[in-house]
């Protein structure tokens, strides 16, 4: 299948984001992608290949405060990403080929983050996590750079009720099909993490866990990234095809 690669912008308030849209000949599901903090929509841009061959529409785009707005990532502020995170939604559910009752979203790290809060301000059919990051609801609109680090350590080692954090209660309401991916040897969003988001996940259709063996935070290797790359594709192509056999059946 033959894939077609737009450049676009995403406006937030007077804000500009530097997007791409994959689309396949006959698109159908739409598939969001959110990178992680300090990182870009490159990151991202092989797996949404990948999911765009299965005849899914994907978006990858650049966080304010990233890539090309760098220079604004010490300002930056929580609010600011999940509206650029629900700006991104809104575009790509906007376009007349996608169909608006199939998008998944996923996220990693801050992007995982910002993907939970997303599924609560907006329909989300599939939700894939992978490293997701855990924040304090307090001090929203303080700049990211800015949180005390080792607080976040710290509540990142705890158990965290999913009714006191606005992230775990969007996951605790959320019915679709989940994606959880941890990396063994992760020290900057421990095991601890990813358990509070697997528990928070109670009402969810399915839940699938899965653990990158040897892998650090940022799959520093290659052979993570494709084990990554492998796990993400074939979940959202049994999760397509599946949706697809569903709709046509009478």
């Amino acid at each position: 299948m033959i894939n077609r690669e737009d450049l676009i912008e995403i406006s937030v308030g007077t804000r500009q984001l530097s997007g791409t849209i994959i689309s396949p000949t006959i698109a159908m599901e739409g598939m969001l992608f959110i990178h992680g903090w300090a990182g870009n929509q490159e990151q991202y841009l092989v797996r949404a290949r990948e999911i765009a061959a299965l005849g899914c529409v994907c978006l990858t785009f650049d966080l304010h405060g990233h890539a090309r707005t760098a220079s604004f990532q010490t300002a930056v502020t929580r609010e600011d990403n999940l509206q650029d995170v629900v700006a991104a939604y809104d575009l790509l559910a906007g376009l007349p080929h996608v169909n608006k009752s199939a998008i998944g979203v996923v996220g990693s790290s801050y992007g995982g983050y910002l993907a939970a809060l997303l599924s609560s301000l907006r329909p989300v059919q599939w939700l894939a996590l992978r490293a997701a990051a855990l924040y304090k609801d307090e001090n929203w609109d303080m700049p990211k750079s800015k949180l005390n680090r080792e607080e976040l350590v710290s509540y990142r080692k705890s158990t965290i009720n999913s009714q006191h954090n606005r992230a775990l209660k969007a996951c605790s309401v959320f019915q679709g099909d989940v994606l959880l991916v941890e990396s063994e040897h992760d020290t900057i969003v421990p095991s601890s993490v990813t358990a509070n988001y697997r528990t928070a996940f109670e009402k969810a259709r399915s839940l699938t866990f899965r653990v990158i063996e040897g892998a650090d935070h940022a799959l520093s290797d290659a052979s993570w990234q494709q084990a990554y790359t492998s796990l993400l594709t074939n979940w959202a192509k049994d999760l397509v095809l599946a949706a697809r056999k569903d709709a046509i059946q009478p």
